[in-house]
């Protein structure tokens, strides 16, 4: 702040540049004058009249600014005039000189520009004065003294004019000096009137000296009138600068350039040397303090105004102005302080009753120059139309950021993540690969139902904080929308995405604690790349998702696209049709896979498998069309289908003297269903089934999904009886302890597990710790997937009871159970009182 009022001053000590020349030539040409009229003093009554008419016509004007000066026009030129006329030369030139030398100490200016306005006004009159003397003189007041007064003023003015544009230009540049060029033409015209007025006064005076009382009247409603003339060009120029104000927040507005546009154009509407607006922070709008300082590009981050006078007109909610024309109290001139300011206004901007920053004006150009009573109320108006501008860009600014971003978690949504996918694929280098990566969080559906949306969303937002933390710094990471989660990245191949993918998954997994319920945070990932997996951004993403959807069929996976998902997706999107005909046409079929004792080989049931066989398709998947009928809302009939199958054929069973249980597998969806277990007692009454003979199994992932959302519904069906088994244990990562709180009797270890107990020695001791702690809660274990002697063997060894597969049958149907139910069984084991025993499977 120091070095600004020494770099001015060494500016404005140019000036003498021209002062000098000036000064020099004023004292040649005032010699030249008394050496060559006669007489060169003279009259000194009426030359003290027309000084006091000169000092008197300085007094109104209009002032022109270029840059940081003010040029002032007045109506000098008419006692100059009358002056050249009347009066000796030397005495034109004197009253001139002290006339203008006595405005100026009146206005206080700095001695550089004091001493160049008297050198000037010297310089000038001596130069028209000699040019008036030098010409031809005509008797009379007729065409010729006209031209000759004409002559002798042009001179004047022009000498004026280009003594100042060269000032001008040696203080601020050439540039400034061209301004004050193009600013001229008004000027001359105010000029050429004055001269008129002039003439006109001349030739009253000579028909009668009267004619001084008419023309003093005259000058009192001249001075009026240039007073309003001066308001007006005023008034005229702020309405120009309103307009070009309004206009520039127009077009500003929507491509990020308002506040720019704002600052210049209120600094040059108020002739202010210094514009600042300061807007505190807001959300996610960080603090604004910028600053629009003349003759300087661009915006400063600082302000010349100090904080106390900003933090007063919000703690006010009023305007706070200081300044010689405005008055302040106290306080806040004492605040003003030592600040390198004459004056400020300070406005608060509104919305509303809110007070949202500060609109602030300081130092009005010009030395003579101060702000006014009427600029306040000016600025005031542009401060309203400001605060609506700047409101509607934040509105706006806000509206674009909502459009890219997720509301919950505050990540980039689908739109903006499918953006920046595109530029990277535009720009990726040769022999990269752009990544996306989906995270899929497995059962927040289950948290929804159970806990409410609220909780839902607590568990989205620790994901995504999750996410940001463990994210390289070149990955975006974004919420695609529900519970999926997209990241896009680029990485040197397909297989660093895959491995950065698991590694990620393990990074987030970790439990989540909900006042007193503790969830376990998992996702199943899906992975595409360019360019192998497609070339633009929608199709990436269509495969990412079913790399996904294949990924959370398998517990704990990260699943690369490949295009079989593709085939498979289409695949089941067309039997969503099919699966509603072939349940109505009888179409699907129910095997049965025995469930045998290890230690004796006795069949104690039979589970039962849904199977069909597409017309067109031929076998589908089972995984494949009860996926389709969760999605399509036919489950419900599925089920119905599978158990009165079931049930019909344990009936049969029963009556021929050999009673099987059997065993159906049932979704968690069914489990939220309030009424299941009231049909599930109609089933068993229709068919005469007593209900210890009806196991039903769900999913791991169905009952220990971290709530109690299911419990109601087991107790209901354990209360009627049934047996409740916990299918695929172990693929979830459960705790065995979360079986206590569960109405379950049977525990289903996942095939996964069981098939490799003979090789892998982590397999055999997570069976043996099922098996131990399962008894030790009273829970009967079964073993799926027995193929092998050697795993027989093994159950056998850790206590295992029950086992079922492709070693004692694979699924068959029920005409050919019956056969291979004959063919197995030993007819020395069958009695009435014990379960008919199977030979050994060779």
């Amino acid at each position: 702040m120091t070095s600004r009022p020494r770099a001015v001053h060494r500016r404005t000590d140019h000036a003498w540049l021209i002062t000098g020349p000036l000064a020099i030539c004023a004292v040649v040409l005032s010699v030249l004058l008394g050496l060559t009229t006669d007489p060169a003093l003279g009259d000194l009554p009426v030359t003290l009249v027309l000084t006091v008419a000169m000092v008197a016509a300085a007094m109104p004007t209009i002032n022109v600014v270029v840059r940081r000066q003010a040029l002032a026009v007045t109506p000098t030129e008419i006692p100059l005039v009358v002056a050249l006329y009347l009066l000796p030369p030397l005495s034109v030139v004197l009253a001139y000189i002290v006339a203008t030398l006595v405005v100026q100490l009146r206005r206080r200016l700095l001695p550089a520009k004091l001493w160049f306005n008297v050198a000037l006004a010297a310089a000038a009159t001596s130069l028209a004065t000699l040019v008036y003397h030098l010409l031809p003189q005509t008797r009379g007041v007729g065409p010729g003294t006209w031209g000759v007064l004409l002559a002798a003023v042009g001179t004047h003015t022009l000498v004026a004019l280009v003594a100042v544009v060269a000032v001008i230009s040696v203080v601020q540049g050439w540039q400034a000096g061209r301004e004050l060029i193009r600013a001229a033409p008004p000027m001359l015209i105010a000029v050429a009137i004055n001269l008129s007025i002039g003439l006109l006064i001349i030739i009253a005076l000579e028909s009668t000296p009267w004619a001084v009382f008419l023309f003093a009247g005259l000058a009192m409603a001249f001075a009026l009138v240039y007073g309003s003339y001066a308001q007006f060009l005023r008034q005229h120029r702020t309405l120009s600068e309103m307009y070009e104000l309004t206009r520039a927040i127009t077009e500003s507005g929507p491509d990020g350039t308002l506040i720019d546009a704002l600052l210049v154009r209120i600094r040059s509407l108020m002739q202010a040397e210094y514009a600042t607006l300061w807007l505190p922070a807001q959300g996610r709008h960080p603090e604004v303090l910028l600053t629009a300082q003349e003759g300087k590009p661009g915006l400063l981050d600082s302000a010349p105004i100090p904080a106390a006078l900003r933090q007063a007109a919000v703690s006010r909610q009023a305007t706070v102005a200081v300044g010689s024309r405005l008055g302040g109290d106290p306080e806040v001139r004492e605040a003003l302080g030592r600040a390198p300011v004459k004056d400020v206004i300070v406005v608060p901007l509104r919305s509303g009753k809110a007070v949202i920053g500060t609109l602030e004006v300081a130092n009005r150009l010009g030395d003579t120059n101060f702000f006014r009573p009427a600029d306040v109320t000016v600025f005031e108006t542009v401060a309203a139309h400001a605060a609506v501008a700047l409101e509607n860009s934040r509105l706006v600014d806000r509206l674009r950021h909502d459009a890219y971003h997720d509301g919950l978690t505050k990540l980039p949504n689908r739109r903006r993540i499918l953006g920046a996918l595109e530029e990277a694929v535009r720009i990726r280098a040769p022999g990269e690969v752009v990544a996306l990566l989906l995270f899929d969080v497995d059962r927040l559906r289950q948290v929804n139902e159970s806990l409410g949306h609220a909780a839902g969303d607590k568990v989205l937002v620790e994901v995504a904080d999750r996410l940001r933390g463990c994210m390289p710094s070149a990955a975006l990471v974004g919420r695609a929308g529900g519970d999926e989660f997209l990241v896009t990245l680029r990485l040197e191949s397909a297989e660093a995405a895959v491995d950065l993918a698991a590694q990620l998954r393990e990074q987030i997994r970790d439990e989540m604690v909900f006042d007193s319920l503790t969830l376990d945070v998992d996702t199943a990932v899906g992975v595409a790349v360019h360019p192998d997996h497609g070339s633009d951004p929608a199709t990436l993403l269509q495969r990412v998702d079913l790399a996904a959807t294949a990924a959370k069929t398998i517990a704990g996976s990260v699943q690369l696209y490949n295009p079989a998902l593709e085939s498979r997706s289409l695949r089941r999107l067309g039997l969503a049709g099919d699966l509603r005909h072939a349940l109505d046409a009888g179409e699907l079929e129910v095997y049965f896979q025995p469930k045998v004792t290890l230690r004796d080989r006795r069949l104690v049931g039979v589970e039962c498998l849904a199977r069909w066989e597409h017309p067109t398709h031929g076998a589908v998947a089972p995984e494949d069309f009860v996926a389709v009928a969760e999605h399509t809302g036919q489950l419900c009939r599925l089920t119905e289908f599978v158990l009165r199958e079931g049930l019909r054929h344990s009936r049969e069973w029963s009556l021929g003297g050999q009673p099987l249980a059997v065993a159906v597998n049932i979704s968690a969806r069914t489990l939220t269903d309030q009424h299941f277990p009231d049909r599930v007692r109609e089933w068993l009454d229709e068919y005469g089934v007593p209900p210890q003979l009806l196991t039903l199994e769900i999913a791991e992932a169905g009952v220990l999904d971290g709530t109690d959302r299911s419990v109601p519904t087991l107790r209901r069906l354990r209360d009627l009886g049934l047996r409740l088994s916990v299918d695929d244990f172990g693929t979830g990562y459960s705790s065995l302890a979360h079986l206590r709180r569960l109405p379950v009797h049977e525990v289903k270890v996942d095939r996964s597990f069981v098939q490799g107990m003979a090789t892998d020695p982590g397999d055999l001791a997570i069976v043996n710790a099922v098996v131990t702690l399962s008894q030790q809660f009273g829970l009967t274990v079964v073993a799926e997937g027995v193929e092998s002697e050697l795993t027989l063997e093994l159950l056998q060894d850790i206590g295992c009871e029950i086992g079922q597969g492709f070693l004692f049958s694979r699924p068959l149907p029920y005409e050919r159970l019956g056969a291979w139910f004959g063919a197995q069984l030993d007819p020395e084991t069958i009695s009435a009182a014990e379960l008919p025993r199977l030979r050994a499977v060779p």
